[in-house]
């Protein structure tokens, strides 16, 4: 399924913005925008997107004028969903697109029957902190020494949030 989704402010006027499923393909091109959007050793290798669409996560990839700008993984369980990736391009983050796929997720989540969506964000990444505040998710735990670090440096903690669906 592919849906249009409306461009968010005056950003990219008069471009196509699209939502629809991830394809095994897109994998390469994914994988290439999150090494650009994450420090080593944080990014998701291509076989990790691989093994999220064998497993049967919702993957989504959001393309602009045809070319995949931004994509989102949703796993949904019981009635329990997990936003485990989101990322927008670093040349087009700040135009609202992400506001745009996290909205689709939640929605999803919605449709699919999940009571509450669950993610972990990094402390330091205040942007997406902001971002899920405004879109009504709060704190609800930290994971200590979640996500990796490169050689010699602390791993850095997760701050859980949750929204329900409702």
């Amino acid at each position: 399924m592919v849906a249009r989704l409306p461009l968010p402010g005056s950003a990219a006027a008069g471009g196509i913005l699209t939502l629809r499923a991830m394809l095994v393909g897109d994998a390469r091109v994914v994988a290439a925008i999150e090494q650009v959007a994450y420090p080593p050793p944080q990014p998701w290798s291509e076989g990790i997107f691989r093994d999220c669409l064998r497993v049967g996560y919702l993957c989504q990839v959001l393309e602009l004028d045809g070319q995949i700008i931004g994509y989102g993984i949703l796993s949904i369980a019981a009635s329990e969903a997990h936003l485990l990736n989101v990322c927008i391009a670093p040349s087009h983050q700040g135009c609202g697109y992400g506001r745009q796929l996290v909205h689709h997720f939640l929605d999803l989540a919605d449709r699919y029957k999940a009571d509450t969506v669950y993610l972990e964000v990094r402390p330091s990444n205040v942007a997406a902190r902001e971002l899920y505040k405004s879109l009504g998710f709060r704190r609800v735990g930290v994971r200590k020494s979640y996500y990796p670090a490169l050689p010699g440096e602390p791993r850095e903690d997760a701050i859980q949030l949750a929204r329900d669906i409702a």
